[in-house]
């Protein structure tokens, strides 16, 4: 461009401030439409799958009661972050949260990796008073989790709607959502699992996570979600993951 194009754009208001515009759209248009098709930014890892409907439920409640504010999921690839939380996050991992939960402050851990780290009795301990297990904690109490009944009528809804921002649930794991989240919340030694299995893979976790036989209760949900994270990737077999 010309300086007197220049001289142009600057002693004209209305043609810089168009202009500016013009170049702003054009920079978000070429930064924003390729995040749309995940495939070009994400490499897919075996094993990531949708949360089943027990565990979305979990993750909804983990949402609802800010437990974002205070834990991340994000472990950065520094070696102290991997020594204490586990291996660093990969982008795929969360590619199915919307939204994601990577988060910046950690007033406590991290949770990328706390699938499995704990038992359900712990975990539902904890969450019903967390200093009867960790004396310095601050977090609040979640016990009325224990007795406010899990909702699952409506998961299909939530399903349906993932899907159409790029989540592959299909018909039949809509059809069967609220089944699926009963069948998890109260495992195989009293309901049929095959076909959440056959859903969503044989390693899902399926009993009853906050020892209530009488209720799937919010705890039941929550508890779910947080024994999945971190568990669907084997970084065994992940080529440069390691």
């Amino acid at each position: 461009m010309s300086w007197n194009s220049h001289e142009t754009l600057e002693k004209n208001s209305i043609l810089l401030l168009i202009a500016i515009i013009l170049v702003v759209l054009v920079g978000g248009i070429v930064e924003i439409i390729p995040l749309f098709r995940k495939e070009t930014v994400i490499e897919p890892v075996e094993g990531v799958r949708p949360y089943t409907p027990l565990e979305l439920a979990g993750y909804n409640i983990y949402i609802r009661e800010g437990c974002y504010n205070c834990h991340s999921q994000q472990i950065r690839p520094l070696r102290d972050e991997v020594v204490r939380y586990g291996h660093y996050s990969l982008a795929a991992e969360s590619m199915y949260d919307h939204p994601f939960q990577w988060g910046s402050k950690r007033t406590g851990p991290d949770l990328s990796r706390v699938g499995g780290k704990y038992s359900d009795a712990w975990q539902t301990a904890h969450l019903v008073e967390p200093r009867d297990l960790v004396p310095e904690s601050i977090m609040p109490s979640y016990g009325f989790l224990l007795h406010k009944g899990a909702k699952l009528h409506d998961l299909d809804k939530h399903l349906k709607t993932l899907r159409l921002v790029g989540v592959p649930y299909t018909d039949e794991m809509i059809e069967n959502a609220e089944k699926d989240a009963m069948a998890q919340a109260t495992g195989e030694e009293r309901t049929d699992i095959g076909g959440l299995q056959d859903r969503y893979g044989e390693s899902v976790n399926a009993r009853d996570f906050d020892g209530q036989e009488n209720m799937i209760s919010e705890m039941d949900a929550l508890v779910a979600y947080l024994q999945v994270l971190g568990t669907m990737v084997d970084f065994e077999t992940v080529e440069g993951a390691k």
